[in-house]
């Protein structure tokens, strides 16, 4: 499957962006989906998940509440809305999924996944 993230931008803290990943090549729905980022000098982190079903999704610490994940089948898409986004989240966000048809697995380290999209910047100032 290949992966396209798009939806980066700049903002002022306390704003919003809603990332997209665009997924073409084997059916969407046989793929758990993910978000990470990196930042400079870090690591990279799992900032939410998505079942293939939608039933389950799961987020890191640092972003409930305040990220939200869905996915639309239909259009091969997985969504990442960011909402009271703060500096700290300024980072390159990447996509990622994993073949699975689980409902209640989730996957939160990088080495789950099978495929990654090519990132998008995100840059939240203060």
């Amino acid at each position: 499957v290949q992966l396209q993230a798009s939806g980066g931008g700049s903002v002022q803290a306390g704003g919003s962006l809603r990332l997209s990943c665009a997924a073409s090549g084997r059916a969407f729905s046989s793929y758990y989906m993910g978000w990470f980022r990196q930042a400079p000098g870090k690591e990279r982190e799992f900032v939410a998940g998505i079942n293939w079903s939608a039933i389950n999704t799961y987020y890191a610490d640092s972003v409930k509440g305040r990220f939200s994940i869905s996915r639309d089948n239909g259009e091969s898409t997985v969504y990442l809305q960011m909402n009271s986004l703060k500096p700290e989240d300024t980072a390159v966000y990447y996509c990622a999924a994993k073949i699975s048809s689980s409902n209640r697995d989730y996957y939160s380290t990088a080495y789950d996944y099978d495929y990654w999209g090519q990132g998008t910047q995100v840059t939240v100032s203060s």
